[in-house]
């Protein structure tokens, strides 16, 4: 599985490249956006996952990145803006066996998609999200979306705006997710590991990805992506092991009770026994990190947040059925239109 840019041969016996899941479609994205590293990444890796590429499915809503499913060569759904997670939803409860994706942007899923987003999360149906975040609206043209940070100046909002962002990490955990992770755009190798964990993980998963728009909001992220910034300003989760970053690997997260310090593990008496290591299944550490993201002296912490367990929607919804069938028998289309009572109108 970690070879995600070789071949592999699915559970029927094809073998698949990245070429396979290439479509003859021309790519319209601006030149240098970062919608291509994310679609080259999603490329490379689903050779690697054994599923045959019928049982695949993207579906996406209005937006750059909603062209996604013409240039991903599985079925596909182009819908409508902000509803790309209720189509999905229809899609896993009419066959539960396949394997679907959405990809929204920051303003189609954060927006007016928010609202079907959250109550995707607490259903858990068995759905993988990825948000591609350029905090902006690329699409038309540059107006600020609901992850642009304050004072941002756009075309909508000319002497700066004056909404607090949305905290996309934040969000998912509050809506009870099941797995929230984050990754970037040139970063390559982790997004193709963030892209596996979610296809395996069993429950609705959720990548957030900083994606550059080299347009309308260009270095966006350079922070956390330059060579010159990027190890003091981004901190890789990995499940038990020390939260350390920085350049010389000399900088941790402490916890004062809740609350996270930065220390220098090598002054002040400090020792890598003080860093607190990182625990996947904690719902509480993970929102203490997502947090960060409200704090620039803090960095960005860019892998999986949480990954647990929970019974998903399909499951409870089959026990269910299951349980009305041997209770009440097979009734037919008629029988369950007129309901169990009917009147007449005189």
């Amino acid at each position: 599985m970690s070879n995600t840019n070789s071949s592999a041969t699915n559970g029927g016996g094809v073998v698949y490249t990245a070429k396979d899941f290439a479509t003859d479609q021309d790519v319209r994205w601006c030149p240098g956006c970062g919608d291509y590293s994310i679609l080259a990444q999603m490329q490379r890796t689903l050779p690697a996952m054994g599923i045959k590429r019928e049982d695949i499915v993207f579906v996406a809503g209005i937006g750059c990145s909603s062209r996604f499913p013409y240039y991903m060569n599985t079925y596909g759904i182009h819908s409508i803006h902000g509803r790309a997670t209720a189509v999905a939803t229809g899609v896993k409860l009419a066959n539960p066996e396949l394997c679907v994706w959405v990809t929204a942007g920051d303003g189609d899923l954060m927006s007016i998609g928010g609202n079907h987003f959250i109550h995707l999360l607490r259903r858990n149906l068995d759905i993988n999200i990825i948000l591609f975040n350029n905090k902006i609206y690329g699409l038309t043209k540059g107006q600020y979306s609901p992850t642009s940070e304050l004072g941002k100046v756009t075309k909508s909002t000319p002497f700066g705006s004056l909404d607090y962002p949305v905290n996309p990490i934040s969000l998912a955990l509050g809506a009870k997710s099941t797995f929230s992770a984050r990754a970037m755009d040139r970063d390559p190798k982790h997004l193709q590991e963030m892209i596996v964990r979610c296809c395996e993980h069993k429950g609705t998963s959720f990548l957030e990805v900083f994606q550059n728009c080299n347009i309308f909001n260009d270095g966006a992220f350079a922070l956390y992506t330059e060579k010159d910034t990027r190890d003091d300003h981004v901190l890789y989760l990995e499940n038990g092991k020390p939260m350390i970053f920085g350049k010389q690997k000399n900088l941790g997260i402490k916890l004062d009770g809740m609350k996270p310090i930065i220390i220098d593990i090598n002054k002040d008496g400090n020792s890598i026994n003080d860093v607190v290591v990182h625990n996947e299944k904690s719902r509480e550490l993970a929102f203490v990190l997502s947090e960060f993201a409200e704090h620039p002296e803090f960095p960005a912490p860019m892998g999986v947040f949480l990954d647990i367990e929970r019974e998903t929607f399909e499951e409870r919804l089959t026990a269910q059925t299951n349980l009305v069938k041997e209770r009440e028998g097979e009734k037919d289309f008629d029988t369950l239109l007129r309901g169990s009572s009917t009147w007449e109108i005189n």
